[in-house]
């Protein structure tokens, strides 16, 4: 592996708002766009151990859901806290689909367990591999960042790979650290004080008007990208958007106590990459890598961020292929965390030539 070197390796792209040209590059079905279906596991081993052991329940579930197109490239995708994978990606889906098959792994509503989660998403890559031949991307958000990266970590400390073709990383948040700085008397972000009270009732008994005050604070960030009208008009069908709207504040409303502190009780259990800074843990894979920041993530996560810091100086220590770039507008409103809706026009262009630059699998064994 190549040494780990802190020398700043990452690039501030700028992309010019297209929105008609998205439109038509993205959605790929202009009229009654399919929904993902659910997907039914044909491998099961590794989350039935989990189940068998009592460590997990089935009310920790996640959902899978998919997109069946023929393509050599599936894609898993994890969302972030909210909206859901399904939402997450609306935008892109049509880049996705044009690849193949489009995975969606929702978190479940009243509970949540990493290790399953884990083995669910060790199910599906061991399925599509196996049984089809084909190593898929993960593409993930945000909260679901960490899930990717302690997922990796934990493969890379087993001595195993990950049969994977390609990761993207979104706005990635990858530990606690991220969110809430401990050095801080009290959270400086909006998504810090929002979680916050998670952390400090991990049994789940957390007051209701907290829980409320949170619904509140996430619907607010939802409401603020979706303040640009005109913008969404031109990206979406007026069905499209309340559909997509509706999608997004019943994840919020649904997500109980108890699943928001499970899904904060793993993430404070990840470790920082920081911590597995070493040629003994590291690279997490030899497989391409795509980093992307928002210009604006200091409104989201901590100006300390040690995953944006680790990921900006030293990336190709984590990932030898792997490209880090911080997205920015400058004829429009700033790029925001995890934007994937609101500012999908800036997010596509670096996705797409990701995808473009993958080899195929048959290269692949060749070279």
């Amino acid at each position: 592996m190549p040494a780990l070197s802190f020398a700043p390796a990452f690039a501030l792209f700028a992309s010019p708002v297209q929105p008609l040209r998205t439109f038509i590059r993205t959605t790929g079905y202009k009229l009654r766009p399919p929904r993902p279906v659910p997907h039914s596991p044909r491998i099961r081993t590794a989350q039935t151990a989990v189940l068998g052991s009592g460590a997990a329940g089935l009310h920790q579930l996640a959902t899978v859901l998919c997109e069946q197109r023929k393509g050599s490239v599936p894609t898993i995708v994890l969302g972030g806290f909210v909206p859901d994978a399904t939402e997450q990606v609306f935008l892109l889906r049509g880049a996705l689909l044009a690849r193949g098959s489009v995975y969606y792994l929702n978190y479940p509503r009243t509970g949540f367990s990493a290790d399953l989660f884990f083995a669910q998403l060790d199910d599906l890559v061991a399925e599509l591999v196996t049984l089809h031949d084909t190593p898929p991307v993960i593409f993930s958000v945000s909260f679901g960042s960490s899930l990717v990266l302690e997922w990796l970590r934990r493969t890379r400390a087993a001595n195993r790979h990950a049969p994977i073709a390609g990761a993207l990383f979104v706005s990635p948040i990858g530990c606690i650290e991220d969110l809430l700085d401990p050095t801080a008397a009290k959270p400086a972000t909006l998504l810090g004080r929002a979680v916050k009270p998670y952390l400090d009732s991990p049994d789940g008994d957390v007051d209701p008007r907290q829980i409320e005050k949170t619904r509140t604070i996430f619907t607010r960030m939802f409401g603020a990208g979706a303040q640009n009208k005109a913008a969404l008009i031109a990206l979406m069908s007026p069905g499209e958007l309340h559909r997509l709207h509706a999608a997004v504040m019943d994840t919020i409303a649904r997500v109980d106590a108890r699943g928001a502190c499970e899904r904060m009780a793993a993430l404070r259990s990840f470790a920082s990459p920081a911590a597995y800074f070493s040629p003994r843990l590291l690279p997490l894979t030899e497989a391409p890598v795509l980093v992307l920041f928002a210009e604006a993530e200091d409104s989201v996560i901590e100006s300390n961020s040690p995953t944006r810091f680790a990921f900006t100086h030293a990336h190709r220590a984590y990932f030898p292929r792997g490209a880090c770039h911080t997205l920015a507008n400058p004829s429009g409103t700033p790029v925001q965390h995890a934007s994937l809706i609101f500012h999908s026009a800036n997010f596509l262009p670096p996705v797409t030539r990701f995808y473009r630059g993958l080899k195929t699998r048959k290269f692949l064994q060749a070279a």
